[in-house]
């Protein structure tokens, strides 16, 4: 398995622990028979962390597809773990900005994620 294809399992796992943090520090009691009841009450870090989480699942797709599609198209493939680890650390630092409130760096790692994510699909 290629570093790129391991960024691919460590980005299913970010949302996961981010679900966990956001109903950990939530001061709401989590019902599990209405999981998605207490969105709407979350606040601060809590909600952050839930946004954020959202974000992973949106961005997910996108990242598994062009890591695939790099490998299939036979690109070099130091390239291709280089793009995916970047893409990989600015989720987590983006992760970290968006619980902390961080919005202008957050986006600032939001872009790099993206611009290294979509070269995954033109780098040969």
């Amino acid at each position: 398995m290629t570093i790129a294809y391991t960024c691919i399992i460590i980005c299913i796992f970010i949302p996961f622990f981010l679900a966990g943090y956001s109903k950990k520090y939530s001061t709401i009691k989590y019902d599990n028979n209405l999981a998605r009841n207490h969105v709407s009450q979350l606040s601060g870090k809590s909600l952050n962390a839930y946004n954020a989480e959202q974000n992973c699942y949106e961005s997910f797709p996108p990242f598994a597809a062009a890591v695939v599609i790099a490998h299939q198209l036979g690109h070099d493939q130091s390239i291709i773990d280089l793009l995916a680890i970047t893409f990989v650390v600015c989720r987590l630092l983006y992760v970290l900005l968006y619980i902390n409130d961080h919005g202008t760096l957050r986006s600032v790692a939001w872009t790099l994620g993206f611009i290294s994510m979509v070269s995954l699909f033109f780098i040969g």
